[in-house]
């Protein structure tokens, strides 16, 4: 499969600390892809490099060919990639429905304008319901963001992220803080999503990342500890001494 998105030789320093250091990541088009790794490894800031919120210091992006290290996030999602991010991003005083008309309407490159009718976004509605079906929300259209259970605004989240459209979408945690329930939905959801584009999700919970990812690549303060699939990983000595500990074996 030809490659949807690639980091050459990634590094990032803050003032003299070196949060990612020289990192290669490789994701395959259709691929869903997990990134591991403990606190304080540099998976965030590699999302962030990966989206355009920070530039690398050294080293270069491509998104299916092309070169995005040096663009600004908006520009990305342009050219396909999408993101959801690990602390909430809805507009909590808005509906589910109009949380996905507003970020339909931003991608038209027109911003709202308080003196417009209100009918003047009642075009994107369709669109926004079948979303909002796609994310498993259908019924919650008129709830409030603020109103959702955890999961479901997660779910919110992927919706607004898919909104854009996305060749590849990038997950941050997105099962974090959720009970078994919630998590089993996402998974569904996530497997659902991907059938139409790339997944790179960051996850702690292994048992999503048994159930989701086709390759893993594994972060160990700010370099790639290894890279394989759910079985090589679960037992690579590596893997297992900074990370997973003996409980993975079992």
């Amino acid at each position: 499969m030809p490659v949807a998105l690639q980091a050459r030789g990634v590094s990032r320093s803050f003032r003299g600390f070196r949060a990612l250091d020289g990192v290669d990541l490789s994701v395959e088009e259709g691929e869903i892809h997990a990134i591991l790794g403990p606190n304080g490894a540099g998976k965030t800031t590699l999302f962030n490099c990966l989206s355009g919120f920070l530039q690398p210091t050294e080293g270069t992006v491509e998104l299916f060919g092309e070169t995005i290290a040096g663009l600004p996030p908006h520009k990305i999602v342009d050219r396909g990639l999408s993101r959801s991010f690990q602390i909430s991003s809805v507009f909590e005083t808005l509906t589910v429905l109009e949380n996905l008309v507003v970020a339909l309407q931003a991608r038209t490159g027109h911003p709202v304008r308080f003196w417009e009718a209100r009918e003047a976004l009642r075009e994107f509605e369709p669109r926004a319901r079948k979303i909002a079906e796609q994310v498993r929300l259908t019924g919650k259209e008129q709830v409030r963001a603020a109103d959702l259970s955890h999961g479901q605004k997660r779910n919110l989240e992927i919706g607004i992220s898919l909104t854009q459209d996305p060749r590849v979408l990038l997950l941050d945690e997105p099962t974090s803080g959720m009970g078994r329930e919630d998590v089993e939905r996402t998974v569904e959801l996530a497997r659902e999503v991907a059938k139409s584009r790339t997944v790179v999700f960051v996850e702690h919970n292994m048992g999503v990342v048994a159930k989701l990812a086709h390759r893993i690549t594994v972060l160990a303060r700010g370099q790639v500890l290894a890279a394989g699939n759910y079985e090589q990983i679960r037992n690579d000595p590596k893997v297992i001494e900074a990370y997973l500990g003996e409980e993975v074996r079992a």
